[in-house]
């Protein structure tokens, strides 16, 4: 990394844990082969704190911060604007600063978007399964929904959580989105799916469940999109390739969301080969090929 002097700026993320965080690496690699005077930095603030951690970080003149897990939708209080895509989503993931605080934006849904087209993965007209109804959930059925998805079927264990997340998609946009509890998903139409996996079920160290384990759900499956990273593949992963789909993880889309926040803050576009050089560090990081 460069040397630090009086003219870097400071970007960070808040996030409670966030000893785990791969951050870091990606925007100080980023901020060294883009040859820009930056440096980025964990914080861990509580959930109590969250307001005056914005507010400190302002007096501070950081120029960019992430969020994640658990301050994604608390932070927006605290925020002088809010971009409208993340407050139709709900949850920002990126603060930039303006003048008197900061604005909120998702890079989460641009960097899914991202990431599912370098993996040649497309939405429009397709038939849509998202697994899960949190908040990766929302910023799933967003894009599909945007990007033009036939239709769109939320599984969830908790119906309710589903039935509010369609409803919500519904309001926005013209695609038809259903609700299902997920042991309900032999009365989905039948069909092959793109299947968004965006529980945290099968993450490490926990590697041997998948939200779904039933073969004959697999079998409706036509490309598999795990937005968990860790393990590289996952069982989710494992039985739609057994069923002949293809799979992906969420390793891009980890790199896409702080590309497309690192872009935000300097106003730059960073070229493919960077992305991928970065790409490649990532996957040695985690010990993946």
């Amino acid at each position: 990394m460069k040397d630090i002097n009086g003219r870097t700026r400071i970007c960070g993320l808040m996030a409670n844990p966030v000893g785990h965080t791969l951050s870091p690496l990606i925007h100080n690699t980023l901020a060294e082969r883009m040859n820009i005077n930056m440096a980025y930095v964990p914080f861990e603030p509580k959930k109590n704190e969250l307001d005056a951690a914005v507010k400190g970080a302002y007096a501070l003149n950081i120029l960019g911060l992430n969020v994640s897990v658990p301050h994604k939708v608390q932070v927006m209080d605290s925020l002088s604007a809010i971009d409208p895509v993340a407050a139709a989503i709900g949850a920002v993931n990126t603060l930039v600063r303006i003048e008197g605080g900061y604005q909120g934006y998702n890079t989460d849904i641009t960097g899914l978007k991202r990431a599912m087209e370098m993996d040649g993965v497309e939405i429009k007209d397709r038939q849509v399964v998202i697994l899960g109804a949190g908040g990766v959930a929302q910023t799933a059925a967003h894009l599909c929904a945007g990007e033009g998805a036939a239709g769109i079927w939320i599984l969830n264990r908790t119906y309710e959580n589903a039935v509010a997340l369609a409803k919500k998609i519904e309001g926005f946009y013209h695609t038809k989105c259903t609700p299902f509890r997920t042991e309900d998903f032999r009365e989905l139409p039948k069909n092959r799916y793109l299947v968004i996996q965006t529980t945290s079920v099968g993450m490490y160290p926990n590697v041997d469940h998948a939200a779904i384990e039933e073969e004959e759900f697999y079998q409706m499956v036509e490309t598999a999109y795990d937005l968990v990273y860790t393990p590289s593949e996952t069982m989710f992963m494992k039985y739609a390739v057994s069923c002949g789909a293809k799979a992906y993880n969420g390793l891009r889309m980890l790199l896409y969301q702080g590309i497309c926040a690192y872009e935000i803050w300097n106003h730059t576009v960073v070229p493919e080969e960077v992305v991928e050089e970065i790409y490649a560090l990532l996957k040695k990081e985690l010990r993946v090929k």
